[in-house]
């Protein structure tokens, strides 16, 4: 059974020496549902990483609650915004370094790193140390090490935001790929509307700080897509709407660090 997260009137404060702390979430409230990837998007600073972080379990929250479904305890595994691969090990090596220490027998280790690393099209450089590969390629060696670990629940941390423009267009159409055929829960944290519009099911739009959910936004493009949905008259649609909720929020922040 695929895992559905419930997310209930969440909030962080982080703490102050002196006075009040800075509320950094407020009464968020929203639904992941099983199966399916959700995106979160909304003004730099709003609180997006940090409910990622919740969600993960790095951080509690200072009130609220967030309730699995489908399992007590899910497993997760995370594709960060640096590649935070080991240098000192192969691309395999880096692969497996989840399953040897959950302690997988090598040989299926290596058999299902391989087979990873295939679904990202790196057959041939399992070999390769971290130095000897593009950036594109190291963030596609963080996609394979976290599939490999067949997480309940896969959580994303705008995986694409230290890449190149041309290389980010190619990862995201395969990441899509990917989370078609895996029928992965996961969640999406992201600055790019045409991002969330192209990979997600629903898209999560966070106020400026404290962060709250805005609005609940599914999308109804038809899969497999590819960057033509996302500039078709249904996705420039979803697009201007989430346009302009976030620039309602861009504009709130900017009154506020002005303030």
């Amino acid at each position: 059974m695929a895992i559905g997260v419930t997310i209930e009137r969440l909030g962080l404060t982080w703490p102050a020496q002196r006075g009040p702390g800075t509320p950094a979430l407020a009464d968020v409230t929203c639904d992941i549902a099983p199966g399916q990837l959700t995106a979160i998007i909304g003004p730099s600073g709003c609180g997006k990483s940090t409910l990622l972080q919740i969600v993960r379990g790095f951080l509690a929250p200072t009130q609220g609650a967030i309730r699995f479904r489908g399992g007590a305890a899910p497993s997760m595994a995370t594709v960060w915004q640096s590649f935070n691969l080991f240098p000192w090990l192969t691309v395999l090596e880096n692969t497996a370094f989840g399953l040897q220490q959950r302690g997988i027998p090598r040989a299926e280790r290596e058999h299902r790193a391989r087979a990873a690393l295939a679904e990202v099209e790196l057959t041939g450089f399992e070999a390769k140390y971290p130095r000897q590969l593009s950036g594109g390629m190291r963030q596609r060696v963080g996609i394979a090490r976290a599939l490999v670990m067949q997480p309940d629940l896969l959580l994303l941390d705008e995986p694409f935001g230290a890449l190149d423009s041309q290389t980010r267009l190619v990862l995201q159409e395969q990441l899509t790929r990917l989370i078609e055929t895996t029928g992965n829960t996961a969640i999406l944290v992201t600055h790019s509307i045409e991002e969330a519009i192209l990979l997600a099911d629903t898209v999560l739009v966070m106020t400026a700080r404290p962060g709250r959910i805005a609005a609940e936004i599914a999308v109804d493009l038809p899969r497999p897509r590819d960057f033509h949905a996302v500039r078709s008259p249904a996705g420039l649609a979803l697009f201007d709407r989430i346009h302009d909720l976030l620039r309602e929020g861009v504009l709130q922040a900017m009154r506020t660090e002005a303030a």
